[in-house]
Parts: C-alpha cells; sequence; structure tokens
C-alpha cells in the first residue's frame, strides 16, 4: 500500500523536482525519469542511425551519466532534452571509437560489419534513412536532441556553416520525401 502510495506521488511530481530530488541520491525519482524519458532517448538514437540494441545501450549509459550528473541539471530546459544531448554525445563518440576500429580492420573483415536492420520503422525512420550519414547526424542532433548550431558543431567537430547547410539539406530532403504530393513545400515542417 504505502509503496503504491509512494509510486503514485513520484508520477505526479515534475521532472525538475524529480531531478532535485534525484540528486540528491533518490534512486527511485530517477527511476521515473528513466521511466517517462527512456523511450524517447532510445528514438533519437534510432533516428540519428543506432541499432535497437546499440540504441538500448547508449540510452542506458546515458541515463547512469545523467543520474551521476544530476546536480548539473538547472531546469532550464526540459529534463528530456538534457538527457536526450548527453545520449547524443555520447552515440557521437562511440560512433567514432567505432569508425577508428573499422578503419583499422583488413577489407576482408570490414566487409562483416553488420548492415542496418530496416524492419519495423515508420516513415520518418526510412526517410532519415535516405539522408546522408553526416545529414542525417546534424537533423538529429537539431531537432531531436535540441543541440545548437554550435553544439553541434563542436560535438562533431565540423564548421558551424557546413553544420547548417547539413541540417538545411537534410530537411529540405524530408520536407521533398514526407510531402504528401512528394514535392518540395515551402514551409517549415517539424519532423520530430
Amino acid at each position: 500500500m504505502a509503496q503504491s502510495l509512494l509510486a503514485k506521488s513520484l508520477k505526479d511530481r515534475h521532472d525538475v523536482e524529480l531531478a532535485a530530488l534525484a540528486a540528491a541520491g533518490g534512486r527511485r525519482e530517477f527511476g521515473e525519469l528513466a521511466r517517462r524519458h527512456g523511450s524517447a532517448v532510445r528514438g533519437l538514437l534510432r533516428r540519428m542511425g543506432a541499432q535497437p540494441s546499440e540504441a538500448d545501450d547508449v540510452a542506458q549509459d546515458a541515463f547512469l551519466q545523467a543520474f551521476e550528473k544530476c546536480a548539473e541539471f538547472r531546469g532550464e530546459g526540459t529534463f528530456a532534452a538534457w538527457v536526450k544531448r548527453i545520449a547524443a554525445r555520447l552515440y557521437l563518440k562511440r560512433k567514432a571509437r567505432n569508425a577508428r576500429y573499422v578503419a583499422e580492420l583488413e577489407p576482408e573483415q570490414a566487409e562483416g560489419v553488420a548492415a542496418p536492420d530496416t524492419a519495423g520503422h515508420v516513415d520518418l525512420d526510412e526517410a532519415l534513412k535516405s539522408l546522408s550519414e553526416v545529414e542525417r547526424l546534424c537533423v538529429s542532433l537539431c531537432h531531436g536532441a535540441g543541440l545548437s548550431h554550435p553544439e553541434i558543431a563542436s560535438a562533431m567537430n565540423l564548421p558551424l556553416g557546413t553544420v547548417k547547410s547539413h541540417v538545411k539539406r537534410g530537411l529540405d530532403k524530408l520536407r521533398a520525401r514526407l510531402s504528401p504530393d512528394g514535392e518540395r513545400s515551402g514551409r517549415a515542417a517539424h519532423v520530430f
């Protein structure tokens, strides 16, 4: 009975309050935050190109890091956006580390690297796959994780103008692909 009252009270609390309690060591409170936002974080990672198991691993690492740094969350933005930024940065680091590893492999070994799984994706996911890898990452970081263009440039070690170009080109391609008639729309679209 007491546990159900505690669970109900956790569900009724705002993210900022839960984060403050988690910063003081509240594991249950942080567990509620992870329950609320876990699927959104994994979804972002999938849109960035992560396979399902990799998205789960990176999301778990992101929530562990968020728990350790919960005192740094000030509530100036949403908790979801904050933890998505952590996850996006972790994914980019993992991707860079894996790219270095694959580059070191013999050509015949690199052929064995798994291809992306295409089963069970929605139209947005399929449309994102049509973008170049760098466009997909830039669009996902900007509109999925809420990073600013300068933050993306820093995280990806790219010039700011290049990031802006990738985001614009990626959004233009998504608009064209997702529009009902398949033509470009001059309107801004919210893709995430």
